[in-house]
C-alpha cells in the first residue's frame, strides 16, 4: 500500500536538498532515519525519506542509492536549492512534509518536537536559529538573518524570528497557499514572508545550529540582495500601503518638517533664502509631492491585489484602519481642499506682487502654492481611480455570491 492511501495514519516526509555533498551527506541520512522512534512517541505513525540529488558532480547521489531507508530523486542538472524541495514535495506521500539541509548544520533530532506542534494546531513549523538555542551561525549571517527577521516582523505585522531557516515541518494542505514559491535559496524567506501574509499559523521552536560541513553555498552579498528584493516584492503582493504608504508618511512627514522650518523662518522675516535655503525648499516640494505619490499609490495597489486575489482590501498602514471611514475615500475632497488653497496663495502673491512686493517677499507664497496644487491634483486624480476599483471590486464580490447561491440551488 502507498503512503497516500494511508490516510488514517500521520506520514512524515522528509526532503533532503543535496548538491556536491559527499562529505556529510551519509551523516545527515542516518541521523534523519534515527529519530524515526521518537517520531512515533510523537504521534507520527511513519518516516518517509526523500534525498533530492540537484545534479551534482561528485559522489553524493552514490552514496544515497547506497543508504538504505533513503529514497534518491535526481535532477539531471542543478536547478536550485528551491527546486529540488519542490521536486521532493511532489514526489513525497506523507500528510506532514518537512526538510532540512544535506550539510549537518541543522538538527533532526528536533523533529518530533516540530511535529508536536503541527499536530497540535501549527501549519508550518519552524526551527528558529535565533530563539535562544545554541547557535554557531557565523557573525556576518547573524546579522543578515536579524535583518531579515525585522524587516518580515515590519512588513507583515507579525514577528518572524528565523524567516531563512531551512529546517520546518508543515501540513500538505498549507502548500497551496504558500506556492508560488522560487528555486533558489531564497525559498525559505519567500515560504515565511507569504505564510503571514496567507494566515498560515507560522510557530517556530528554538533549534541548536551547527558550522556546516563543508563549503557553504550561499554568497552573503548576492544571496543576501536576493533574499532583499523576494521578500519586498512578495510582501507588495499581499499588502502594498503596508511598504509604499510607510515610505511615503516618511516623505512627507520630512516635507512638512522642512516647510515649517521655511515658514518659521519667513515670519520671522527672513525674505532672502541662501544657498542651502534654496535646496530645502526644492527638497521639501520634491519630497511632498513625491511622498503624496508613493503612499496614494500603495493605496491604490491594495485595491489592485484585493481584485486579484479575490479578497477585501487590506487597510491600515499599521495592521488596522485608523480611521472608520478608510482614508482614501477622503482623497477627492482633500485634493480639492488642496487645489483651493494653492490657487489662493498663487492669487494673493500675484495680488501682492502687483502691489508693490518684490519675489523676495513672495516666493513662499508661489512655493507653497504650487506644491498644494500639486498634491492635490494627484489626490483627485487617485480617487477617481480607487473610486473605479472599488466599484470593480464590488462587481467581482456581487459575481462571487451570485455563482455560490446558483450552486447551492443546484445543490438542492
Amino acid at each position: 500500500m502507498s503512503l497516500r492511501n494511508e490516510s488514517d495514519s500521520v506520514i512524515l516526509s522528509v526532503v533532503i536538498p543535496a548538491y556536491n555533498e559527499e562529505d556529510g551527506i551519509a551523516e545527515i541520512v542516518a541521523r534523519v532515519l534515527a529519530v524515526r522512534p521518537a517520531l512515533a512517541e510523537a504521534g507520527v505513525a511513519d518516516l518517509e525519506l526523500i534525498v533530492v540529488d540537484d545534479g551534482s558532480s561528485d559522489r553524493t547521489a552514490e552514496i544515497v542509492a547506497g543508504c538504505e531507508g533513503a529514497r534518491l530523486v535526481r535532477h539531471p542538472a542543478n536547478r536550485g536549492y528551491g527546486a529540488a524541495l519542490k521536486t521532493g514535495f511532489n514526489a513525497a506521500g506523507g500528510s506532514l512534509l518537512a526538510f532540512l539541509d544535506a550539510d549537518g548544520t541543522y538538527p533532526p533530532e528536533y523533529f518530533p518536537a516540530l511535529c508536536r506542534e503541527v499536530l497540535g494546531g501549527g501549519d508550518l513549523v519552524v526551527g528558529s536559529r535565533r530563539s535562544g538555542a545554541a547557535s554557531e551561525m557565523p557573525f556576518v549571517r547573524r546579522v543578515g538573518n536579524l535583518l531579515w527577521s525585522n524587516l518580515v516582523t515590519l512588513l507583515s505585522n507579525q514577528r518572524v524570528i528565523d524567516p531563512a531557516s531551512g529546517m520546518r515541518v508543515f501540513r500538505r494542505e498549507a502548500l497551496e497557499r504558500l506556492y508560488p514559491l522560487p528555486d533558489g535559496l531564497n525559498f525559505t524567506p519567500v515560504m515565511s514572508t507569504r505564510a503571514v501574509h496567507e494566515g498560515v499559523r507560522l510557530v517556530e521552536v528554538p533549534i541548536p545550529y551547527k558550522e556546516r560541513v563543508g563549503r557553504s553555498k550561499l554568497s552573503v552579498v548576492e544571496d543576501g540582495m536576493r533574499f532583499l528584493r523576494t521578500i519586498i516584492w512578495t510582501a507588495l503582493s499581499y499588502n502594498p500601503v503596508r511598504l509604499l504608504g510607510g515610505v511615503g508618511s516618511g516623505l512627507f512627514g520630512m516635507a512638512t518638517l522642512i516647510a515649517l522650518v521655511l515658514a518659521g523662518m519667513r515670519v520671522a522675516g527672513i525674505t532672502e533664502l541662501g544657498p542651502w535655503g534654496v535646496a530645502s525648499a526644492f527638497t521639501a516640494v520634491v519630497l511632498g509631492i513625491a511622498g503624496v505619490s508613493v503612499f496614494a499609490l500603495g493605496v491604490t495597489f491594495n485595491y489592485l491585489v484585493a481584485l486579484f486575489h479575490k479578497r477585501p482590501v487590506r487597510q491600515g498602514l499599521f495592521g488596522r484602519p485608523l480611521f472608520k471611514t478608510p482614508l482614501e475615500r477622503h482623497f477627492g475632497w482633500m485634493g480639492l481642499l488642496s487645489v483651493g488653497v494653492g490657487l489662493v496663495l498663487g492669487v494673493a502673491g500675484l495680488a501682492l506682487g502687483l502691489g508693490g512686493w518684490t519675489v523676495e517677499r513672495l516666493w513662499l507664497y508661489f512655493l507653497a502654492g504650487t506644491m498644494l496644487i500639486l498634491v492635490g491634483v494627484q489626490l483627485v486624480v487617485f480617487w477617481v481611480i480607487v473610486q473605479v476599483l472599488d466599484e470593480l471590486s464590488l462587481r467581482e464580490t456581487k459575481a462571487q455570491l451570485d455563482m455560490a447561491c446558483e450552486w447551492m440551488n443546484e445543490a438542492q
